[in-house]
């Protein structure tokens, strides 16, 4: 009797199909890590956070529910359909109140999105500096914010960009270091101080 060959790896790795997978594989495919996103047909999978990418997101998510106005609600890595071949997952939105439609609601749709706001990671500078940016405003998703760490003090910072009607493309409005202050989309005062952060 012969044994079977035994692997120390059994899982298999999806094969994409010809033209790339859609928004439809990427809620039906079965296993597929928490957070993936889908780029240009392509499955990205988010790889561990820094403390400084969750931290930040919770500075924005206190300060933007704060005092968002009723018309919208704020929401934490939560996926948005732009086409069929791209849904990614922005690290906070603001979306219309009427696009939450229950608590099992898994997507929102780009034109009801207002703001979406990306906090670089290491893996993912690219991305979030330059392929995301440009397919939100293609979208048509008004706001962006850019937000990442610099100096050793791993200082935040905030870019603030609007979209251009003419040019659909993101116009930068704002550098912003220790305070995030601007009255799009709406109101919005956030302490976002080395200080703050590391307060959380």
């Amino acid at each position: 009797m012969t044994a079977e060959p035994t692997t120390a790896h059994s899982s298999r790795w999806p094969v994409p199909p010809q033209d790339g997978y859609t928004v439809d594989d990427l809620f039906t495919l079965p296993d597929l890590p928490p957070h993936t996103e889908l780029i240009d047909g392509s499955l990205v999978f988010v790889s561990p956070q820094r403390d400084f990418h969750s931290t930040m997101i919770d500075l924005l998510m206190t300060g933007l529910r704060s005092t968002a106005p009723q018309e919208v609600r704020v929401r934490r890595e939560m996926t948005v359909v732009l086409d069929r071949r791209n849904a990614p997952e922005p690290d906070v939105s603001v979306v219309r109140t009427e696009a939450i439609t229950g608590l099992d609601v898994t997507r929102y749709q780009a034109a009801d999105v207002l703001l979406a706001v990306e906090v670089v990671s290491p893996d993912s500078e690219a991305r979030d500096r330059e392929a995301k940016p440009h397919k939100y405003a293609t979208a048509g998703i008004p706001h962006f914010w850019l937000v990442e760490m610099t100096g050793t003090d791993h200082h935040p910072v905030v870019r603030v960009y609007e979209l251009d009607p003419v040019t659909k493309a993101y116009a930068l409005t704002g550098i912003h270091h220790d305070r995030l202050k601007t009255g799009v989309p709406f109101p919005v005062d956030i302490d976002i101080s080395a200080e703050a952060l590391a307060a959380l």
